[in-house]
């Protein structure tokens, strides 16, 4: 079969099978179908396991059910949300067709990470939002579901022999280089190994995933489900080296020395942000990349792992993202006995994702909206043992369109704290851009690239968090995927 032939099976929306889904159920009896709800872990269990993941997906009829539900429309909206352009409509009617593999090989057509991506994208905020049920006032079609569905029923079947690890393309003999194995690094090295390429990524730390190995808890993505889309990777002929730090244990020069033709720097955004807040160089006050990493990446707190970290047994967490989500609920799980996220703004502003929100409402989390910490008080000994936190109204939008939080005159309440956990935003590493003569920065300290994700440097390109500042996964892989195109169509020119 053609590659023509086979996209023609799987996505083509005249397919035989296809229309034959289409014309089994009327557009009223799909709509009436409720939406999947996930299974998943008690809170009172769950706030005990680090590693335990809290959702635990759909099951085989609640998925088929669940792909029932598309309407499959002729002119799908759901795309035009998601960053790495995945044909939705298709995965998932193959899904319903009871052929969750083949599902699975509709994602990877455009994407690197469909485990990873159906667990941590924001969907709620970009193919769901666009989902045609929202204008009939019903909830969209669970597409971060069905997506997490089909990779792990790609890799169920592989580990029981019935499926066979993806093959490489042949070789074109060029070999290129990635800066960082998070999401932006893995999604360039799978799009270009795809095309022919031989692909070399380089990580600064002992572990290949980048954020997604020290950022993101286990409870929220088992490193299992990392390392099987990294075997994927390596079977298509990437090759990691971790412990190597572009700048450092290699310079540009030397990766031209050894023949590579290009470099994509994906090195993220990994240089924690503080506030300034008097008291915060106190004793139990660290960001939440320290925090995350320590726990995450090098064990801390479990059996045979001397990785120190603090155990509050009050903690607060500064932020209303994801990471602060992360941290609140591993400090939890950790033996907080009181746990507590204070942000500036209300819960509505929150960037989180609704889930992990009403996730850490569930495990006993404490929100402490409309707040900002003044100062930080500490004991005899220097270690943080309060925080004056200022109540806040809401004023007019800022710049970014949401309202403005200010202070109300003499409203500050001191709240009692032995540990807390900033998680106010990230800046880009800056290792790179200072060690590469003409590679242009920002005033962000962001490498400056064009349209096609080009720096100064033409064979340099960059993407994710390094170009963006700080953004989800999703975009950071949209990112690897658009600079591998560009990055390929400017060495095919140039050779």
């Amino acid at each position: 079969m053609t590659d023509k032939d086979k996209f023609t099976e799987l996505c083509s929306r005249d397919a035989s099978w296809r229309a034959e889904l289409r014309n089994s159920k009327t557009a009223k009896e799909r709509t009436a179908i409720p939406r999947a709800v996930m299974p998943q872990l008690p809170a009172a269990y769950r706030v005990t396991t680090l590693t335990e993941e809290v959702n635990q997906g759909l099951s085989a009829d609640q998925a088929v059910l669940e792909a029932s539900r598309c309407l499959d429309c002729p002119k799908p909206t759901c795309m035009e949300g998601c960053p790495v352009g995945i044909d939705i409509p298709a995965f998932v009617k193959n899904i319903r067709r009871g052929r969750p593999d083949l599902a699975a090989e509709v994602l990877r057509m455009t994407s690197a990470l469909p485990a990873v991506c159906g667990r941590v994208c924001p969907q709620e905020r970009q193919c769901e939002s666009r989902c045609i049920y929202l204008k009939m006032k019903k909830e969209p079609v669970a597409i971060g579901y069905l997506e997490r569905f089909a990779a792990d029923s790609e890799r169920a079947l592989r580990k029981q022999g019935l499926r066979a690890a993806p093959t490489p393309p042949p070789s074109n003999g060029i070999r290129v280089a990635v800066a960082g194995s998070g999401p932006a690094g893995l999604s360039f090295a799978g799009e270009m190994a795809g095309r022919g390429y031989s692909v070399d990524v380089f990580e600064a730390l002992h572990e290949i995933g980048g954020v997604l190995k020290y950022g993101i808890p286990e409870f929220r993505l088992p490193n299992e489900i990392v390392d099987a889309e990294l075997d994927n990777l390596r079977a298509l002929g990437v090759t990691f080296h971790p412990d190597t730090i572009i700048g450092k244990s290699l310079s540009y020069d030397d990766l031209a020395d050894k023949g590579f033709k290009g470099l994509f720097v994906a090195s993220g955004a990994g240089l924690p942000r503080f506030m300034g807040v008097p008291g915060e160089n106190l004793s139990g006050i660290m960001s939440s990349n320290e925090y995350l990493t320590r726990i995450n990446l090098m064990g801390a707190g479990r059996p045979g792992y001397a990785t120190p970290v603090a155990r509050g047994r009050r903690v607060a967490v500064i932020g209303g993202g994801n990471t602060a989500m992360d941290s609140v609920r591993t400090a939890l799980r950790m033996g907080a006995e009181r746990a507590m996220i204070v942000y500036r703004r209300g819960e509505s502003e929150m960037p989180a994702r609704i889930e992990e929100i009403h996730h850490a409402k569930e495990e006993g989390v404490e929100f402490m909206t409309l707040s900002n910490p003044v100062e930080y008080l500490g004991d005899e000994k220097g270690r943080v043992r309060a925080m004056r936190l200022q109540r806040m109204e809401l004023g007019e939008p800022d710049a970014s369109g949401r309202r403005s939080p200010v202070a109300i005159p003499g409203a500050v309440d001191e709240i009692e704290v032995d540990e807390v956990i900033v998680s106010v935003g990230v800046s880009p590493n800056p290792l790179i851009p200072n060690a590469i003569d003409g590679l242009e920065v920002s005033s962000r300290g962001t490498i400056a690239v064009n349209e096609m994700l080009q720096s100064s440097i033409p064979t340099i390109f960059a993407g994710g968090d390094i170009v963006r500042g700080g953004a989800t996964v999703i975009l950071a892989m949209g990112d690897g995927r658009k600079a591998a195109a560009m990055m390929d169509k400017y060495l095919s020119e140039e050779g």
